[in-house]
């Protein structure tokens, strides 16, 4: 009885505060719309039930009105193949507080980051398994790996007295060096 009576006190003071705004030409409703609304809204429980933590009657009271109708989602095997592809291509939150995708945070770590092929089977095309480990080792000898996955600093950014420095091309091409 007493939330019916609320539910009342509460549309007669929506429908005396409604006079105000009745005065904005662009929101121009007439009466009948107005009452239509209010209606609706009584029946779905979007009314105010609590004004200092401004719930509705329909999240206070969630058996008394309809809840809304599931509708069918992605598969699990979808969602696992969306994760992965997110994680693989750093199309993941990794900072909470900013929002912020690990792709953002460490660029160079997901630069090499494609779409996935059509096939899960698919043969990379392009380097043979001896030119890869030629360019692993190489990495491994000059630190030209990732060292940190959170800032994707290198080795030879973090320690660069342990690698040796890269050859230096000529800064101006018109200067040449003696013996030349």
């Amino acid at each position: 009885m007493k939330t019916r009576l609320s539910v009342v006190a509460i549309a007669l003071s929506a429908l005396v505060a409604g006079q105000a705004f009745a005065a904005d030409p662009a929101a121009a409703k007439t009466r009948e719309q107005v009452r239509a609304e209010l209606a609706q809204a009584i029946r779905n429980g979007d009314m105010i039930a609590d004004g200092q933590t401004g719930a509705t009657y329909k999240e206070l009271f969630p058996a008394q009105y309809a809840q809304p109708v599931a509708t069918a989602g992605k598969s699990r095997a979808e969602v696992k193949a969306e994760l992965a592809e997110a994680i693989r291509t750093g199309d993941i939150v990794a900072d909470g507080q900013t929002g912020a995708k690990a792709n953002e945070l460490a660029p160079a770590a997901y630069a090499a980051a494609k779409p996935a092929a059509a096939s899960n089977n698919a043969v990379a095309v392009g380097k043979t398994r001896a030119q890869v480990k030629a360019e692993l080792a190489e990495a491994i000898r000059t630190g030209d790996m990732i060292a940190d996955a959170d800032t994707g600093l290198k080795f030879n950014e973090i320690n660069p007295g342990r690698y040796a420095a890269k050859p230096v091309l000529a800064q101006n091409p018109g200067v040449t060096t003696v013996g030349q």
